[in-house]
């Protein structure tokens, strides 16, 4: 029996336009090839969620399976992942992950009406967090297929250059007649007439390019962004696939990035934290005075307000979180060991918390609050 599409994407049934899509972007992100190499089960979940969302996300799809389950589609009526390559379904990710880049990102890939559309192609693109902080310009070769010189092609005899041929089958509702792809042509429309000599069955050969990709600030590890028309170019008059790019990101030295903010760890010495201390930050863009009170304690968190990385869709800034940490020193001279000693038994020096200096098992207790 075939999987639920609620279940697949974990929603019940009745989800919003809202939690359909942020549901599919959460597995897309889990089961993503490129995240999963080899894996055939991650792979097959992928198809899986994207053939949900297909139809989730179309209100006339939903609301026919929300009448009459899978049962509404068949007949040869493939709609999703079953019915789709990897090239369909990622052309899906400029709208599931934030839309509207521009300059050519996001939005769907969709097809032009008898025309084909040659094969995405996909790059991976590491940033460190100082590129994501400002966004980056970054320029990458990649080798894709082009039509030949003096390639010539005609109408495909089959289907009269439309790309398609119709089909009728008979459904629980009714007769319906739709339009699949040409057999003979695969959607191109054309037929090689003159194959110049170097060339493919269809015509391409393979070239190499610079491309330039405007990646803006914000972006997270796992989003997909997308070069229009810089994948492989179609036969005929088709329209080239899109460059597919994948962003991941280099681990930093200094701080720890979850979602807009950016964590810190700052080490001080006893006499520092007992005395007080004015210390210097290093940011991702240059650098902060902050003054530590005497008496601070190991564990305490500092919040610096708009320090983080930007939002991706303008939303301001997130904040840098500075974790305050008294340094033990290992080895003691003489004298130093003689202070010490006589410390263990001076009232200033037993451990008196307060209310506000919380354990590190109320610390945890609270993220999960």
């Amino acid at each position: 029996m075939k999987e639920d599409f609620y279940d697949i994407l974990g929603l019940k049934k009745g989800a919003s336009a809202a939690e359909i899509k942020k549901a599919y972007r959460k597995k897309a992100i889990e089961f993503h090839p490129d995240k999963n190499p080899g894996d055939d089960k991650a792979e097959a979940n992928f198809k899986k969620a994207a053939e949900a969302y297909e139809v989730l996300s179309d209100a006339d799809k939903k609301a026919r399976y929300d009448q009459y389950g899978h049962a509404a589609f068949e007949g040869g009526q493939g709609f999703g992942g079953g019915g789709m390559n990897m090239d369909d379904i990622f052309s899906q990710f400029g709208d599931i992950f934030g839309g509207g880049f521009g300059g050519g990102f996001g939005g769907f890939g969709g097809r032009g009406q008898n025309r084909s559309k040659g094969g995405n192609l996909r790059i991976r693109v590491k940033l460190t967090l100082e590129e994501v902080l400002n966004g980056v310009e970054k320029k990458v070769k990649v080798r894709r297929k082009v039509q030949a010189k003096d390639v010539r092609y005609s109408n495909c005899s089959q289907c009269g250059g439309s790309g398609q041929t119709v089909r009728i089958t008979n459904t629980i509702l009714g007769r319906m007649q739709t339009a699949v792809t040409c057999p003979s042509c695969q959607g191109s429309g054309q037929s090689i007439q003159h194959r110049p000599k170097g060339s493919d069955a269809q015509g391409m050969i393979d070239e190499e390019e610079t491309v330039s990709i405007k990646i803006p600030a914000g972006v997270e590890e796992g989003m997909q962004l997308k070069v229009s028309g810089k994948g492989n170019s179609a036969a005929g008059n088709g329209v080239s696939g899109d460059l597919i790019v994948l962003i991941e990101e280099h681990t930093h030295d200094s701080f720890i990035r979850e979602g807009i903010h950016l964590h810190h760890d700052l080490y001080i010495s006893f006499s520092e934290a007992a005395l007080g201390v004015a210390k210097e930050v290093g940011l991702l863009d240059g650098k902060v005075r902050i003054k530590l009170d005497a008496g601070i304690q190991s564990g305490k968190t500092l919040r610096l307000r708009g320090k983080g990385l930007p939002d991706l869709n303008g939303y301001g800034k997130g904040d840098l979180l500075v974790h305050i940490n008294v340094w033990t020193p290992k080895t003691l001279n003489r004298e130093q060991k003689q202070f010490f000693q006589r410390m263990v038994e001076d009232e200033n020096f037993i451990p008196k918390p307060e209310k506000s200096d919380k354990s590190f098992f109320e610390k945890v207790k609270d993220m999960f609050a």
